[in-house]
């Protein structure tokens, strides 16, 4: 289905016309900004407009619908057994071979193991709400299109932006992390293969050229095929399987059980905050929900590959921990390299490049998939015009986002260029809790609110719910964060999630069972996963805030100049073409 001919406000013919090699229809093909005249007078509408999307909920037949506006579909070749693989492509690379060193040593000590565990549970939590979603709405825009259809326009949008900050810095973490391991391979220091510049800021002064190079060779390979990646992900997530096997036996061999005498050297505190930055390692598995688009049974495949890679996943990062941290004292782990120093340092200096070698097989497949899920994230927002069209389009030849995928992967390159682990990990940890957050308290809405059937006092009532879970787990999170010693407000907080929690299960009824896939146990897990995902922001520094603040307010001043009024004109259409999306409030919401 097209948004419109030339005369409409959300034309197609931005996507079907060509003057050149673009056109303005590729970016500002929506009757706001037809004209000087259209803008100033879409400006002035800003008010009406917001809250027409703040209410305005889309439906999981206009997701479907929408695309159309890719001129082409994506292939459905992947299965669970792809999905599986995808999964572990996706997250198995950087967080676990360059962040476990830095916070083992630095933050956390030998329980740097049970930080992985409480990063898994956090993760896996997510997993499940992801789960439902993915099968329900099996396409491309991943959390985005969830958000859409439960939250509303304005929320999904902020999500959006955070989602796509998330994937491009962890790429850019990823590519970084990369050389420091081929640097490691060739018997060098990182820092000989990286440009220092005196008159750049700190952390941002250490250029990385090699990160740029295996960028595009991922970019390459990204547009050719999504089932070819899927095969290259096999290949180089087996290798890198029999690698891990390598490090947990062989360092066992190895094990000094002395090592784990100071098993907690900075405390309970230590623990935590280290699983706030060691989510980082979990990142990834949310791309795979964005391949449900291309997905040949979505409700068998999805679950079975999002839920088995992630278990394999948490099983396999508490190993490997462990082994290092038994290998050498914790104090003298190498921060760049830890893995393959840690060999050298037992005497097995052989080892080291094995490890090195596995590293990088491992980081070049978590680039891939988080390069074709980026695309498609972009692929899905760009298709309902809060980003220019031109980011929609699917190439007929090799079915899969060029455009998406070339923008993407430029910014991740930038980045990496730049912007050291430490800084890029931090406000990675930030985005992606948040994200996920917000799709478990979508889970909720979805499960207990469907716009004219839920009474107004069943409504009423999940909101205060819902409210009083999030509130209290925010609550929490800053008295973890401000007070070291206190306990008082736990006794208020915790108790006042958990009434929350029980007043939704006893008091607000079922508005929808899912018709494939549910999630277990609601609202009991998504309410235990938001609890966790907000306690573990309020571990995470000061500093990395105050860039998730500024991003964000980036994010608002766009859309209220741009994507507020492509969106709204966009939508105009499809109402008037009897694809009306469900309101917040029973169908009632302002117009402009």
């Amino acid at each position: 289905m097209g948004i419109g001919g030339e005369t409409d406000g959300g034309g197609s013919s931005g996507l079907t016309r060509r003057r050149g090699c673009f056109d303005k229809g590729d970016f500002l093909p929506e009757e706001s900004f037809q004209s000087w005249g259209n803008y100033v007078n879409a400006l002035k509408r800003t008010p009406a407009r917001l809250a027409d999307r703040v209410l305005t909920r889309s439906s999981v037949e206009a997701e479907l619908e929408v695309k159309a506006q890719s001129q082409h579909e994506m292939k459905k070749t992947l299965s669970w057994w792809d999905l599986m693989w995808f999964g572990m492509g996706a997250v198995i690379g950087a967080g676990i071979f360059v962040l476990t060193g830095l916070e083992a040593r630095d933050v956390a000590g030998p329980a740097v193991v049970l930080s992985y565990a409480v990063s898994g549970l956090s993760a896996l939590l997510s997993v499940f709400c992801y789960t439902e979603f993915a099968v329900e709405i099996p396409v491309a825009g991943g959390s985005f299109a969830y958000l859409r259809v439960e939250l509303g326009d304005f929320a999904a949008f902020i999500a959006a932006g955070n989602i796509l900050l998330e994937y491009v810095i962890s790429g850019a973490a990823v590519a970084r992390s990369w050389t420091s391991y081929f640097a490691t391979l060739c018997g060098k220091e990182p820092a000989k293969f990286r440009i220092h510049v005196d008159s750049l800021k700190e952390g941002y002064n250490d250029l990385d050229p090699i990160a740029i190079g295996i960028l595009i060779i991922i970019c390459v390979m990204a547009v050719m095929s999504t089932k070819g990646s899927s095969r290259l992900n096999y290949v180089a997530s087996a290798v890198h399987l029999v690698v891990i096997c390598f490090i947990i036996i062989a360092g066992l061999i190895k094990a000094d059980p002395s090592n784990y005498k100071d098993f907690a050297p900075y405390g309970v505190r230590g623990i935590f905050k280290a699983s706030s930055v060691l989510f980082f390692a979990y990142v990834g598995f949310d791309a795979v929900s964005t391949m449900a688009e291309e997905t040949k049974n979505p409700a068998k495949d999805i679950p079975i590959g999002l839920v088995g890679s992630m278990v394999m996943i948490t099983t396999i990062y508490c190993l490997m921990a462990m082994t290092l941290c038994l290998l050498q004292p914790y104090k003298s782990i190498d921060p760049d390299a830890p893995f393959s120093r840690a060999f050298e340092m037992v005497g097995w200096s052989w080892a080291q490049y094995l490890v090195a070698a596995g590293a990088l097989k491992g980081m070049t497949t978590v680039m891939l998939v988080s390069v074709v899920g980026q695309a498609r994230y972009l692929t899905h927002i760009a298709r309902t015009h809060m980003m220019p069209p031109w980011f929609a389009k699917v190439s007929p030849k090799t079915g899969t986002p060029i455009n998406a995928t070339i923008v993407m992967l430029a910014a991740t390159a930038v980045i990496a260029f730049f912007t050291q682990l430490e800084i890029l990990s931090n406000l990675l940890s930030i985005s992606t809790l948040f994200i996920f957050m917000l799709v478990a308290v979508a889970l909720l809405v979805r499960r207990y609110y469907v716009s004219g059937e839920t009474s107004p006092a069943n409504r009423n009532k999940l909101i205060v719910f819902l409210v009083l879970i999030v509130a209290s787990s925010i609550v929490t999170a800053a008295y973890w964060g401000l007070s070291e010693k206190g306990w008082i407000a736990y006794c208020v907080t915790v108790p006042v999630w958990f009434l929350s929690t029980a007043g939704i299960w006893l008091l607000v009824p079922h508005a929808r069972r899912p018709k494939l896939w549910g999630v277990p146990l609601v609202p009991w897990l998504p309410s235990a996963s938001i609890a966790i995902n907000i306690f573990l922001l309020g571990s995470i520094d000061r500093d990395s805030f105050i860039r998730f603040g500024a991003w964000t307010g980036f994010l608002l001043v766009y859309y209220l100049l741009f994507g507020l009024h492509a969106s709204y004109d966009t939508a105009k259409v499809f109402e008037s073409r009897e694809m009306a999306p469900r309101k917040a409030e029973e169908g009632q919401a302002p117009t402009a």
